[in-house]
């Protein structure tokens, strides 16, 4: 009699883990599309600003992310048919997944805290340089294009301030038509309305854009740095938590 208690007990532990485990795994597989969704939306939100960067950190955090996040949803289903299928290899196959997703999330969550130590340093030494080194310059469409956008999105003008455009290539070349600044500088948009720099016509954001630039950048990494190492140590934990399922 004591034997069979036993049993059914044993049992009905086994069940419960099994079900606990399956929960387990739901909940990675949303984390995966979390974090997926974030690193998806660090690079496609102003995107454009990432030609302006001296380094390619930002955007590698943003990959390592988004594959980290894949890679947990696929985990998460892997999990899923190994609990439903009780087949004990599929189960250690997630278990290593498991454990390379977590050093990739936290590596991702590292790479973002350390850029974003050095981030200022970097915007003051290399942003003014690419503004006014290469903007409306053939071959450089795309840092025309994220200046131009950058100074429109955050209503500024020049790296520092306005007067960062007196000394660029372009504005000291015939093709820029008298004018002192660039017209994504205006308030309102016209055609040579770059002529005028008086802060009636143009944004003289204090700081320039390497302020507006470096908050907002900040802010992302920050959203990346705590969700890669946030999520890297959840699962961590609930992998711990799983492992008396697998025996």
């Amino acid at each position: 009699m004591t034997a069979v208690y036993k049993d059914d007990q044993g049992d009905w532990m086994t069940v419960c883990l099994k079900y606990l485990l399956f929960v387990f795994n739901v909940l990675f597989w949303v984390g995966g599309a979390a974090v997926m969704g974030v690193g998806i939306w660090t690079l496609i939100d102003k995107s454009d600003y990432l030609s302006l960067l001296a380094s390619s950190t930002f955007a590698v955090s943003a990959y390592i992310l988004i594959l980290a996040g894949a890679l947990v949803m696929v985990t998460g289903f892997l999990g899923c048919c190994a609990v439903i299928r009780e087949q004990r290899s599929c189960l250690s196959t997630y278990f290593c997944c498991l454990l390379l997703i977590f050093l990739i999330e936290l590596v991702a969550g590292v790479l973002a805290y350390v850029y974003y130590q050095r981030l200022s340093e970097e915007l003051k030494q290399h942003l003014n340089e690419t503004m006014t080194e290469n903007y409306a310059q053939p071959g450089k469409e795309a840092i025309t294009l994220a200046v131009d956008r950058l100074q429109q999105d955050f209503k500024c003008c020049g790296s520092n301030n306005s007067f960062d455009w007196l000394h660029s290539v372009y504005m000291t070349s015939a093709v820029s038509e008298g004018r002192v600044v660039p017209d994504s500088c205006c308030k309102t948009i016209t055609t040579l309305c770059g002529r005028r720099d008086h802060p009636s016509n143009i944004y003289k954001t204090e700081g320039g854009c390497i302020t507006k630039l470096e908050q907002f950048l900040a802010d992302h990494l920050l959203i990346i740095g705590a969700v890669g190492i946030g999520v890297a140590c959840l699962q961590h934990q609930l992998k711990l938590s799983d492992r008396p399922a697998a025996s």
